[in-house]
């Protein structure tokens, strides 16, 4: 539960979107972002490949970065 992982996307430094791992789905931050938010949190498919991606680059890595964990 202490392993968060965050999957954003920027256009000119300018945050779009992000997915929160805490949180279980995207967030938009600009009106186009929001826009593909609702899109991929209504797609149950997407939001499990999300949380398959924490699994597979936090879960699987965390022992190479704090081996004493």
């Amino acid at each position: 539960n202490d392993i968060q992982y965050i999957y954003s996307n920027y256009y000119n430094k300018l945050e779009i979107f992000r997915f929160d791992s805490n949180l279980g789905r995207y967030v938009g931050y600009t009106e186009l972002g929001v826009k593909n938010a609702e899109r991929w949190n209504n797609d149950p498919s997407e939001i499990a490949r999300r949380k398959a991606q924490r699994e597979a680059y936090c879960l699987n890595h965390v022992t190479a970065f704090y081996p004493n964990i």
